[in-house]
């Protein structure tokens, strides 16, 4: 669940304010170390690798620093609550599915201001090669229209290797009405401007960090994966690039990095249950939304179902982790 329409309030009710680097008594943990290589190569959805292997989502963390304030910032993140795989089994509505399109997908027109949540200014503009029955978040094969929830659509697009991602996304005549957008080239760094939302709360992309089983299946995880907890401090660390909901220092901004502690042990996990927390040892999480305490959003498949058996025998918890150290903060 997605407390956006909420932010958009606050955020309009405190615009005078302004956004800027952390400011006296804001305590931003040390920077982390430059990015080292990475083994092998990033992930691929439709042929594209998603981003060069030297972007952030891709990036080793398990030498990384414990940020100072570590412990201070898990006790708000409700570190009692078990890792929740946010996906499903037999419901296919449950997760958040992608597209992948050929290079002539014939674009459709995207509106914006659903449910008057509109984001235009922070927005790519369309239109977008996005078919206009591509799945949205929520919907079934019997109800391919949810009538509430955050509604993502996510699209790769063959040849150009750009993703395209939708936040409350409703079907139009001649596209998609919405309340944002996101135009991402995958084949470099670049990131949304400083204070831009995307598709998601934090201005990140989604599916760099969608847990998606072919990978699992493939033996190796090369990426961190988006996780939410209730409450969000109004601040930001990169990559991401957009505030939390709450003027609280003793919270964390959106893109702090979580990681599965090293003397957490494996020994009770096998096949996909340990590909993931082994991963949650090496890249981790990146925080990227409010929503649930610890919850790790993926695509619907039956085949999860024994690494939701296992930790579910063997939860995993919030206390479970360390955050890292991190770059500059901006507070807004």
């Amino acid at each position: 669940m997605s407390y956006r329409r909420t932010l958009l309030a606050l955020l309009l009710a405190g615009s005078g304010a302004g956004c800027g680097a952390s400011g006296p008594g804001s305590d931003p943990p040390p920077a982390s170390p430059p990015a080292p290589p990475v083994t092998g190569a990033a992930a691929s959805v439709g042929g594209c690798q998603i981003f060069p292997n030297d972007n952030a989502w891709h990036r080793d963390v398990g030498a990384d620093p414990v940020a100072a304030n570590s412990a201070a910032l898990l006790g708000t993140m409700s570190p009692g609550n078990a890792l929740h795989l946010d996906l499903g089994t037999t419901e296919e509505y449950y997760g958040i599915p992608y597209t992948v399109v050929p290079a002539d997908q014939p674009l459709v027109t995207i509106e914006y201001g659903t449910d008057g949540a509109d984001y235009a200014d922070e927005s790519d503009p369309g239109p977008m090669p996005i078919p206009p029955n591509a799945p949205i978040e929520g919907a079934s094969t019997t109800d391919p229209n949810p009538g509430a929830g955050d509604r993502h659509v996510l699209v790769v697009r063959q040849g150009e290797c750009v993703l395209y991602e939708l936040y409350n996304a409703v079907r139009t005549a001649s596209g998609f009405r919405v309340s944002s957008s996101a135009r991402w080239d995958l084949t470099v760094n670049a990131t949304r401007p400083a204070g831009w939302t995307s598709a998601d709360a934090a201005g990140l992309p989604i599916l760099p960090g969608l847990l998606r089983y072919d990978e699992v299946a493939a033996g190796e995880i090369r990426h961190a994966l988006r996780f939410t907890v209730p409450h969000v401090r109004r601040a930001y660390v990169a990559p991401a690039s957009h505030c939390g909901q709450y003027a609280d220092a003793t919270l964390p901004p959106y893109g702090t990095r979580a990681r599965l502690r090293a003397d957490f042990s494996l020994a009770p996990y096998t096949g996909d249950a340990l590909v993931l927390l082994t991963a949650l040892k090496t890249y981790g999480l990146m925080l990227a939304d409010q929503g649930s305490a610890w919850y790790v959003t993926g695509t619907s498949d039956p085949r999860w179902e024994d690494a939701l058996d296992q930790l579910r025998a063997h939860p995993v918890r919030g206390s479970d982790f360390e955050l890292l150290a991190s770059g500059a903060m901006t507070a807004c």
